[in-house]
């Protein structure tokens, strides 16, 4: 089993995951069928609980850029002058009422500026949801792949029971035939009760590790698609083929985390432009009807400009730039530490994938046949139950390791995959 990232593009316009996954774990006609790893992605795009905010936030942004785009309010207003005075102002005698209307003649592009940056903000906010959907769909594998995992140590913890059980028959015989110590057969007992509990241990961390995969699409139970969770699909032991690194480093480039930087850049320089329109100053003109004494009626205008508009404005626009440019240094700080984060876990794999390789081809089936050759030695009396016990407990263990370093290799390679968003073999 392995991951494989495609780009956003090719997969119902967003990120999906592709991993050609074959099962050899056997299961009942009467089981759930198995789950495939693209069906748990599908369910968790459709349904993930942190992925549903980015639709409340797109809301939003939709709702910043419609109100970036409205023109300045137009402004109504009333006054009274010479009233309530003294002299011939007394009462309402000699009060002017004017009534006008004024508007903001906005100067220098300042609203094709604020809907330029409401647009670059909406862009950074899809730059966000991919890499979230890149986060989430790298979890789902992960907890796809402990899943797997458990699968196996259930099926190990089926043969050590197998064991454990057979020893103990070859015991007990020993034991009638006065062969063996009764210490024997007690030690055989315990070690079949521990392989029970150890049996039970998996089962309860599977039905919890299905808990936690169905999560990923808000589910409270180990459900999916309204249908219980069966056995998962996965072959730990089937690796990548692992490309180049210099092939990596380019992908890393090209990935959302990386393309959301350039996105922030141009919310930058959106910002930057907009604050140097307020260099050029706007311009209110009014006009409207007065009342006079006399009930005669005149027309009034008025003109307004802010002064000093260009003295203000450096600060915001030295704000902006220096914004602008920490985005770059941000950049090329997580691009060095993404390229160091890399190139670690390449190494990793290429180590943990000749693990993976010497257990399965050399020391496994050689321990099997160590195994085999000890029963039937002891099975003789040629060999002590300490010798078979050892064997079977190298035996185990040898199995066990070569669990842990498939799925290590797995989740080594969902972690490069992630940073690359790009499988590391050709589809």
């Amino acid at each position: 089993m392995f991951l494989r990232f495609r780009t956003l593009r090719q997969h119902c316009r967003a990120a999906l995951l592709l991993v050609g996954i074959a099962l050899s774990i056997p299961i009942s006609a009467a089981a759930p069928p198995a789950l495939g790893l693209r069906e748990a992605i599908a369910a968790a795009l459709d349904t993930n609980p942190d992925l549903r905010i980015f639709e409340f936030e797109f809301r939003a942004a939709d709702a910043v850029r419609d109100q970036a785009a409205l023109k300045p309010t137009l402004v109504a207003e009333a006054g009274l002058e010479n009233f309530l005075g003294t002299g011939e102002t007394q009462g309402l005698q000699a009060a002017e009422a004017t009534f006008s209307l004024s508007q903001v003649i906005e100067l220098g592009g300042k609203r094709e500026s604020r809907i330029a940056v409401a647009g670059a903000g909406r862009d950074t906010l899809t730059s966000a949801r991919q890499a979230a959907q890149l986060d989430v769909l790298a979890e789902v594998t992960r907890r796809f792949i402990a899943i797997a995992a458990l699968q196996e140590q259930a099926l190990l913890d089926q043969r050590a029971m197998a064991l454990a059980e057979q020893t103990l028959q070859a015991a007990e015989t020993r034991v009638n035939a006065a062969r063996a110590p009764h210490v024997e057969l007690d030690r055989a007992t315990v070690a079949l009760e521990r392989a029970r509990l150890d049996q039970q241990t998996t089962r309860s961390r599977l039905d919890a590790a299905r808990r936690a995969l169905a999560a990923m699409w808000g589910a409270d139970e180990a459900v999916i698609n309204g249908r219980p969770m069966g056995e998962v699909r996965g072959d730990l032991f089937r690796l990548p083929e692992m490309e180049d690194f210099g092939a990596l480093m380019k992908r890393l480039q090209a990935s959302p985390d990386f393309l959301r930087f350039a996105n922030e850049e141009r919310l930058r320089d959106a910002e930057l432009r907009l604050a140097a329109t307020q260099r050029r100053p706007d311009i209110t003109l009014g006009g409207g009807l007065r009342r006079l004494p006399g009930n005669d009626v005149a027309l009034v205008a008025s003109f307004s400009i802010p002064l000093f508009s260009g003295r203000r404005a450096g600060s915001s626009i030295a704000e902006a730039a220096a914004r602008r440019d920490a985005v770059g240094a941000t950049r090329e700080a997580a691009l060095v530490k993404a390229r160091a984060q890399l190139f670690g876990l390449y190494q990793e794999l290429h180590d943990t994938a000749a693990t993976v390789n010497v257990l399965e081809v050399t020391a496994v089936p050689k321990m099997e046949e160590a195994l085999k050759e000890t029963e039937y030695a002891f099975e003789r009396g040629r060999y002590s139950y300490l010798e078979l016990v050892d064997a079977q407990r190298e035996y185990l263990d040898l199995q066990r390791a070569r669990i842990d370093a498939g799925a290590r290799a797995q989740l080594i390679a969902t972690e490069i995959e992630r940073l690359t968003n790009a499988p590391l073999t050709t589809p």
